[in-house]
């Protein structure tokens, strides 16, 4: 079984949540749904993001839940194909609801990045990356490569 990685955001409003999370390109699973509780969106084979309600993210820690629109615990950054497929995405995501650029958008030629907010506050990064240019670009003294 290969790795996976599952992120699970709390959410206002799982259903709303899930339907942007659609509109951005993530498939939904109906087998781990829970209609106002929990949904599971797929973006590939091993990325899964799982949107819960605040009452059933709290069952998994005893932390208070950030308010994502006033402090950041983490930025998620999914890849895209091409500097098309970025701002395809990023399109995708405003026409649902998201606030573009949260934070700066990057072109460093061999590296592209754009962001959206979502709904909830959560700021999803979306990068394309030339990696053999990249490689090229730090081992010539280029600006370092962020992840």
């Amino acid at each position: 079984m290969p790795k996976m990685i599952f992120v699970n955001l709390p959410v206002a409003d799982v259903e709303r949540s899930a339907a942007f999370y659609e509109a951005v390109g993530a498939t939904k699973d109906a087998r781990f749904c829970q209609a106002g509780t929990a949904a599971m969106l797929m973006f590939s084979d091993t990325i899964s993001l799982m949107v819960l309600s605040h009452a059933r993210f709290a069952d998994f820690t005893s932390k208070t839940i950030a308010d994502a629109r006033t402090v950041c615990e983490v930025l998620i950054c999914l890849t895209e194909d091409s500097r098309d497929a970025v701002d395809a995405t990023l399109a995708r995501a405003v026409a649902a609801g998201a606030r573009a650029d949260p934070t700066p958008a990057q072109d460093h030629g061999f590296m592209y990045g754009r962001s959206f907010e979502d709904p909830d506050g959560h700021i999803i990064e979306l990068t394309w990356m030339d990696v053999e240019a990249a490689m090229a670009a730090m081992s010539g003294g280029g600006e370092p490569v962020d992840a």
